[in-house]
């Protein structure tokens, strides 16, 4: 069977998670605590991030970005880059925002602050950095409050790649307790919408030791 070496609040494992799920391809999860720096892993990812992807085949593929687009490649039956030229360019274009512009603005200002950090060891949550995410998620729950009144999903009509990337930041963000829906309705109505998707069953199952997520993390009516 493939293996996924992941962290559970790590979006971007969670993305890759999703889109396994999605695709209906069986995986195993392996805990890889990139902080021990092991030599195995290393051999595989000298980046020394997760996710990792290890196909039956044997085919090392690093970085949930090239993972997401070699799993497009090798099983089309279930496509989550859309259906045309200006859709995939769409939800390439929400991807990088995600995984760049948010992930830099926000989940490295919070979850990166207030969770790696300490599994890191490198001390004590920066106050301004904790600021900076708070006002910094506001805005991009507006933005993706837009982007669900304007469309059928982020992305366009079709449910896609940009969905699942802005859905496994946001997930790892409420596991902490650290998203204010309300401050976007329409953000929220979306996030319950594919939450409820039996793709990400298993996320809501997560669960980490000396965090406790909030009532409504689990709840499938929000």
């Amino acid at each position: 069977m493939r293996v996924l070496y992941h962290l559970p609040l790590s979006p971007f494992s969670r993305k890759v998670r999703l889109v396994l799920a999605e695709k209906k391809l069986p995986f195993e999860l392996r805990l890889e605590k990139v902080w021990e720096r092991q030599p195995d892993y290393l051999e595989m990812n000298p980046a020394n991030l997760v996710p990792t992807l290890v196909e039956e085949s044997g085919l090392v593929i690093p970085d949930s970005g090239v993972i997401c687009e070699y799993l497009e490649e090798a099983y089309p039956e279930h496509p989550l880059l859309g259906h045309t030229l200006a859709g995939r360019v769409e939800v390439r274009r929400l991807v990088a925002w995600f995984d760049g512009k948010f992930a830099q603005e926000v989940t490295a200002n919070l979850l990166g602050e207030k969770f790696m950090k300490r599994l890191l060891g490198r001390g004590n949550p920066d106050a301004g950095a904790l600021r900076a995410g708070y006002v910094n998620l506001r805005h991009h729950l507006g933005y993706i409050g837009w982007l669900a009144e304007q469309r059928k999903w982020l992305g366009g009509e079709t449910l896609s790649l940009a969905d699942f990337t802005a859905a496994s930041h946001l997930s790892a963000l409420d596991f902490v307790s650290d998203v204010d829906w309300s401050v976007s309705p329409s953000a929220r109505d979306w996030y319950a919408r594919i939450k409820c998707r039996p793709s990400f069953r298993a996320l809501l199952a997560d669960r980490v030791p000396g965090v406790m997520p909030p009532a409504h993390y689990a709840d499938l009516d929000f």
